[in-house]
């Protein structure tokens, strides 16, 4: 099953694994707009983070606000139809929440907040409802603009990424990090900052693990850049990345608004996948269009003696600002959500070209090929913020 976030609804979608197809199914509405959702580990519940607040509402224009209203919600997964059912009763939380996750014993929900950067656990109960929060101890360093949160495997660490904030006319930038703390039963302490150069022009976003255990990927937002660092023992990770590599075709194109987001590892490890946005525009008789860049899904080999990237294929989206995507988990369908609608210049004429989920087959040699292609109703300020892809148990 796909199911992807418009606004508060929350839409299924059957995925045809051969033929790389959709068919639309039912749909859920949140309390508030959508930010992220995880799987449980038994594939029995979905666990979505939701907020009237953040970047889902800035396509209504003006300053985004931070909402006043924030929440985990629980559905159960019919295990044959996909069916979402609410399971239990939300629960809220203190600020916007950017990521969601559970620890690898499914115990634990953890969510990364951005403004204020921090992290916050809540219990899981025993039947997948979400329980109390867990209460920190002391006074925790959670970096500035918490985007991402991951477990490492190990469930001895959990890694906050701190995106920082680029610099503006007015203002300094924000220097980024990733801010390691162990964990144990829902309870974190202090465990290491990795911020090369002192985190500044490093705006680092999103991060993923190789199966093998060896390496820890992430990506760099404003640099357009993939980072590589050798994992340690229980989930501490070098200081300095081993290896950088661009994840745009064309590094030396300078380009407004040009960003790396989302990052996944194919279920084999021998390919890594990276999405490019951009959403740069230009006046054309009066209207705003496409200023041009990459909206690709960046594909790299990966050396598996070594874990260095290699960048194999820059695959078109076909639409606009693809901020997440996802893996089947046999690695067979790679489907991908252009976030908003853009006008394209065409000659003397401008076209629109909506938000739209696109879906690509995996090759052997890890290279897309594109399958079909979904225009999404957006609308009412809404946009296509996230999607993501359960295998039935």
């Amino acid at each position: 099953m796909l199911y992807a976030a418009v606004g508060s609804e929350l839409i299924q979608y059957d995925v045809d694994l051969e033929n790389g197809t959709l068919t639309r199914g039912r749909s859920v509405s949140l309390p508030a707009n959508i930010q992220e959702a995880w799987t449980h580990p038994s594939k029995k519940f979905l666990y979505v983070a939701w907020s009237n607040g953040g970047a889902s509402y800035s396509a209504r224009g003006g300053a985004t606000p931070a909402g006043d209203s924030h929440g985990i919600s629980a559905y159960r997964v019919d295990p044959v139809s996909g069916t979402l059912t609410p399971h239990g009763k939300p629960a809220a939380l203190p600020s916007r929440p950017i990521y969601i996750t559970t620890d690898i014993d499914g115990t634990h929900v953890v969510t990364a907040h951005n403004e204020p950067s921090g992290l916050t656990v809540h219990r899981i109960l025993p039947d997948g409802t979400v329980g109390e929060e867990v209460k920190q101890t002391g006074k925790l360093d959670f970096g500035i603009y918490g985007h991402q949160v991951r477990v490492d495997p190990s469930n001895r660490s959990v890694i906050l990424v701190t995106r920082g904030n680029g610099p503006t006319a007015t203002k300094p930038e924000d220097p980024g990090a990733l801010k390691i703390f162990s964990y144990r039963a829902g309870m974190l302490s202090e465990r290491q900052t990795v911020a090369p150069k002192g985190g500044f022009d490093y705006q680092i976003r999103h991060l993923e693990f190789h199966p093998s255990g060896k390496w820890d990927y992430a990506t760099l937002e404003r640099q357009n850049k993939l980072h590589v660092y050798r994992r340690m023992a229980e989930g501490t990770l070098s200081d300095a990345p081993i290896f950088v590599k661009d994840t745009v075709a064309n590094p030396r194109e300078s380009r407004t608004n040009q960003a790396a987001s989302s990052i996944h590892v194919h279920p084999n490890g021998r390919f890594i996948y990276v999405a490019n946005r951009a959403g740069g525009t230009v006046e054309f008789e009066g209207k705003r269009v496409f200023a041009g860049g990459e909206n690709t899904i960046a594909v790299f080999s990966i050396n598996q003696e070594t874990g260095e990237p290699t960048l194999i294929q820059s695959a078109d989206t076909r639409g606009f600002t693809p901020r997440t995507f996802a893996l089947d988990g046999s690695g067979s369908v790679l489907a991908v959500a252009n976030q908003s609608p853009a006008l394209v210049r065409d000659g003397s004429r401008v076209n629109v070209v909506p938000a739209r989920l696109t879906l690509f087959h995996i090759r052997a040699d890890g290279k897309l090929d594109f399958t079909h292609q979904y225009d999404v109703e957006t609308g009412d300020g809404r946009i296509l913020f996230w999607a993501g892809i359960i295998s039935l148990p």
